[in-house]
């Protein structure tokens, strides 16, 4: 099938552009500076405004993941780009998709898992309610949904994605970093959940909603084993070979935070959120549990825990 993707440029978008490409789709990204060089094929837009691009949609499936990193102090400011630059672009694409003379095919929508806000232990799945904040997370998730309802496409695909594992992401870059600098202990209490999927999972997520005619809707793209943090810092310290590190208290997080002008709720916040809409329908998933994912994507001993 011919797929357009926006937001192609970024860690996942390359990724997925080149994952389509290779399966022999035709596959068009919209950049805001194209590569007359590049492959996949590049289209500039934008981002904002219906133009020449729109041609491109005739009878191609949307993907559409533009969004600026969240990676960012949660100022104003930053809360102000974090929506603007979801929703901007999801109502450009939905004002060209309306002028054409038929609807999108099939229309997949990234959001965020982070829209559950932080619920403690409970388990949640796409049926579960969406949370009023913080701002920077569940806010901008609840704007960037809203920007994509009623959307013109025969079927319409909302991903939830939790944090993708993959080499060279700002997610695990992060957490690497940060093991390696010896500081790979539990962060806070520790107890608060990480729910992650393996990137080459993802990309079978994707694959799933743009082939399968029966799937619409919420969809939560994440993998079935979350972990609580102490875990995952505990893995993450196997896998790369580091031994036992002290915890890292939230005040002494917060400054971290500050010097890396990121936002320590990344860290100390976390949801347990289950693909129940994957499981119903046989999705199998290729790195299920925690440590071989992260074996996978970094080398080291696997178990299969």
């Amino acid at each position: 099938m011919k797929v357009v993707i926006a937001g192609g440029s970024g860690a996942l978008g390359r990724r997925l552009g080149d994952d389509l490409a290779e399966r022999g789709h035709d596959v068009v990204v919209l950049s805001r500076t194209p590569d007359p060089r590049a492959r996949p094929r590049q289209v500039g837009w934008d981002g904002a405004t219906p133009g020449p691009w729109a041609r491109e949609l005739r009878g191609a499936a949307v993907v559409n993941l533009a969004g600026a990193l969240v990676d960012r102090r949660p100022t104003p400011a930053n809360v102000d780009l974090l929506t603007t630059s979801r929703v901007r672009p999801t109502r450009a694409l939905a004002a060209a998709a309306a002028a054409l003379d038929e609807p999108v095919p099939v229309w997949v929508q990234a959001s965020t898992a982070a829209i559950h806000g932080d619920a403690g232990d409970a388990v949640l799945t796409e049926d579960s309610p969406v949370a009023d904040g913080p701002p920077q997370m569940a806010g901008v998730a609840r704007a960037w949904e809203a920007a994509a309802t009623d959307l013109p496409a025969r079927r319409t695909v909302v991903l939830r994605t939790s944090v993708v594992l993959d080499r060279g992401t700002p997610a695990l870059d992060r957490l690497l970093l940060l093991t390696r600098w010896g500081l790979g202990g539990r962060v806070g209490s520790g107890r608060q959940w990480f729910s992650w999927i393996h990137v080459e999972d993802w990309l079978a997520v994707v694959r799933t909603a743009l082939e399968q005619p029966t799937l619409s809707g919420v969809v939560l793209a994440t993998g079935p084993a979350p972990v609580r943090n102490a875990e995952l810092m505990a893995t993450l310290r196997a896998v790369v070979g580091r031994p036992p590190a002290p915890p890292t208290p939230a005040p002494l997080l917060r400054v971290g935070a500050l010097l890396l002008r990121t936002d320590p709720a990344l860290g100390l916040t976390g949801r347990r959120v289950v693909p129940a809409r994957l499981q119903a329908a046989g999705f199998a998933f290729a790195h299920p549990t925690l440590r071989p994912a992260l074996t996978d994507l970094l080398g080291g001993p696997s178990t299969s825990s």
